[in-house]
């Protein structure tokens, strides 16, 4: 009877372990929304700096060739005429269609999965 009455006190109860499961899921429940906003900002934010390296891109590429427009293909390039590397989506955005007039100081661009996003000079 001893040798039972000793393990009795070692384990953890139902109710204990219901409670611990009960505030592990509040806290799931608070943080996975989160996730999504943060990944959400995180994409309008690498959208924002693509635009903001091709309005640079273009800038120089109008300087250089005395031009009035650039075109998003004109900036990406091979060799020694290439302005900017080729960028990667980062949501499913469309880069190609991009062109930038001179004097133009908002670059805009969207997509279904994050809206719309400008780039202001």
């Amino acid at each position: 009877m001893r040798h039972y009455q000793s393990l009795r006190g070692k384990g953890f109860t139902l109710v204990e372990i219901m409670i611990v499961l009960v505030i592990i899921g509040l806290l799931a429940a608070m943080a996975i929304p989160t996730f999504g906003v943060v990944r959400q900002q995180s994409r309008t934010k690498a959208v924002t700096n693509n635009l903001r390296q091709i309005s640079m891109a273009a800038s120089q590429y109008m300087l250089d060739k005395g031009a009035t427009q650039a075109a998003y293909t004109d900036l990406v390039g091979t060799g020694t005429d290439n302005y900017v590397r080729n960028i990667s989506p980062v949501a499913g955005e469309d880069y190609s269609t991009i062109v930038v007039l001179q004097g133009n100081t908002q670059i805009s661009i969207s997509a279904i999965s994050f809206g719309s996003v400008t780039f202001d000079q």
